[in-house]
Parts: C-alpha cells; sequence; structure tokens
C-alpha cells in the first residue's frame, strides 16, 4: 500500500512540473501544446491509478482519454492554421487584439 502512496506522489509532483513549465513563458506555442498534453496523460495515468478496479472508473477514463486526443487534435490544427497564417508560431508574431 505503501508504494502506491509513493506512485501517486511522483505523478502528482510531475503533474506540478507540468503546470510550472506550462505557466512559463516560451517562444513558440507548439511547446505549450506538448506540456499540455503532457499534462493530460499525467493526469489519465493517475485516475487509471486512483479507480482501475471499477468498471464504471474504465468507461470515465476512456471518455477523458477520448477528450483528451481531440484537445490535442483541436490545438494541432489551431497550430497549423496559425503556422500559415503567420509564418510561424512565435507568440510574439501574433496579434490578438
Amino acid at each position: 500500500m505503501l508504494n502506491f502512496y509513493i506512485i501517486i506522489l511522483f505523478l502528482a509532483f510531475f503533474v506540478l512540473t507540468g503546470l510550472l513549465v506550462f505557466c512559463s513563458q516560451h517562444k513558440h506555442l507548439l511547446v505549450t501544446l506538448l506540456r499540455l498534453e503532457y499534462i493530460i496523460l499525467c493526469v489519465f495515468i493517475l485516475l487509471m491509478l486512483r479507480g482501475g478496479q471499477e468498471v464504471i472508473e474504465g468507461y470515465i477514463s476512456l471518455i477523458f482519454l477520448v477528450f483528451a486526443v481531440s484537445d490535442g487534435a483541436v490545438g494541432l490544427s489551431i497550430l497549423v492554421v496559425l503556422a500559415r497564417r503567420h509564418g510561424s508560431d512565435y507568440f510574439k508574431s501574433f496579434n490578438l487584439v
């Protein structure tokens, strides 16, 4: 039982480091999207470790994974549109006004 809590603690640490890197300043949009996917996958692993024995948790984790994949596809399509329109994925080249 102690090993389970140590694994949960390490995964929570990985989520927190992912959040810190996600909130820091980056030049590229792609790095931010990759960090967001990293956080989503860590949360998915935590969800699977927490409720892996129950059947309903399997369905909830599958729905979570479907939304994570669709979020990644939408983020990638936005990245492609912005790179085609502005020529790069630098945050400084975007005019958000």
